[in-house]
């Protein structure tokens, strides 16, 4: 077997190794806040913990912390946003929802690709855009049912998480392709470290008091180590994979996340979808693939 199909087979084993962390790393969370511990508070713990994992193994590249540009402190504030939120909407709303209000995230990417990065729209890209709206209105205004108003509107503040989490990931995503001279190991530290971050503006908000490390049980450090390690594997497995390998194949193997979240929360959570979800929800896998096409030549 050559170099080039071992590259290939690690890549498509480092997305669907990310995939099935994230969807089911809503599961750890969720037990963490029925003992007692908010979004905000596990989520600052659990990426301090991958922050002090990482620092071993990134420890060379420390020597450019103060020459990083400008492009790499928004990625860091961003991508903080973004990964709070999710961690927060899949806490207290339900989780295939919150997933695909999540992966709307290609609409908004191709809308900020053509007005930032000038970058043009094909034709598949214009399509994706129109159905990922139309799969947003039927999950969220449900035309099926007469009883319900139609308005396409996020029905919880679990859901406009979400929403803002999917708009946060384009930015992600179009701040990390202006970016391309950072590192691997760069990006997955100041993802981390902006998520630490942006909790921590957060915690003065809590109606709870902040609880000290001395708070936590073994049981709960050990769920939140876990969180650690599948948030470390997630990050440097699928920024692996991304760069191995074109966008489109990248995004069909992703979309095993949704499937592992929709069996995950079935038999964990209890959580099953409604007819209007499942019609939306195709629409929204069917854009996120025409988004692919968009930028398959990359």
């Amino acid at each position: 077997m050559g170099n080039s199909s071992k590259q290939n087979y690690w890549a498509i084993f480092g997305l669907l190794f990310g995939a099935m962390c994230w969807g089911i790393i809503w599961y750890p969370y969720r037990i963490m806040s029925d003992a007692g511990v908010s979004g905000v508070t596990a989520s600052f713990y659990t990426y301090c913990i991958a922050i002090i994992l990482g620092i071993p193994l990134f420890a060379r590249h420390w020597r450019g912390v103060f020459k990083l540009p400008k492009s790499a402190i928004w990625l860091s504030i961003v991508a903080g946003w973004t990964n709070l939120s999710y961690v927060l909407a899949v806490i207290d709303g339900e989780v295939m929802r919150v997933m695909l209000l999540f992966y709307l995230a290609p609409l908004w990417t191709l809308v900020l690709a053509r007005f930032w990065l000038k970058e043009t729209i094909t034709k598949a890209g214009l399509a994706s855009i129109f159905i990922a709206m139309l799969g947003a209105y039927i999950m969220l205004a449900n035309p099926f049912d007469s009883t319900t108003n139609h308005i396409p509107m996020p029905q919880n503040n679990a859901e406009w998480l979400a929403l803002s989490a999917g708009i946060g990931f384009s930015f992600t995503n179009v701040i990390a392709r202006k970016s391309a001279h950072l590192s691997l190991a760069a990006k997955s530290m100041l993802i981390w470290l902006g998520v630490a971050g942006v909790s921590l503006l957060f915690i003065p908000f809590l109606t709870d008091t902040f609880p000290s490390p001395q708070f936590f049980t073994l049981n709960n450090w050990l769920i939140m180590g876990l969180i650690a390690i599948l948030i470390m594997a997630a990050t440097l497995f699928v920024q692996y994979g991304v760069t191995k390998m074109t966008a489109l194949r990248a995004s069909v193997l992703f979309l095993f996340e949704l499937v592992v979240a929709a069996i995950a929360a079935y038999y964990l959570a209890n959580e099953a979808m409604l007819l209007n979800e499942w019609i939306g929800g195709a629409f929204i896998i069917a854009a996120g693939l025409l988004a692919a096409f968009n930028y398959v030549d990359d």
